[in-house]
């Protein structure tokens, strides 16, 4: 498991603590995934009332992954955020085992 460094920026919203922690915790959990450090930045903003939105970019070694997600609630919009981030990291991560795979053979 490799340490993520996480920044967060919040726009058209106030900042809170309890969103900033709960952004930071749930990119963390990535980081089981990868062996070196890796970087995260998170935005998360107020389009209109009803929208709220949440975006990651995650820099791993050679990749930029990138999630949004929108919905009524912040904290969904995170989860749903780190859902896709996931899949994306799994799907990167099985393109380079089986290169590696095809490489041996």
């Amino acid at each position: 498991m490799s340490e993520v460094k996480v920044s967060v920026t919040f726009r058209h919203t106030e900042p809170t603590d309890a969103l900033k922690r709960y952004a930071e915790e749930k990119v963390h959990r990535i980081g089981k995934y990868f062996s070196r450090p890796l970087a995260a930045h998170v935005v998360l903003s107020v389009d209109s009332k009803d929208l709220q939105v949440a975006e990651v970019e995650l820099h791993t070694h050679g990749t930029v992954i990138h999630g949004k997600e929108q919905t009524e609630d912040l904290y969904s919009a995170i989860d749903l955020m780190m859902d896709k981030i996931e899949r994306q990291v799994k799907k990167q991560k099985g393109k380079i085992k089986l290169g590696r795979r095809r490489a041996k053979a």
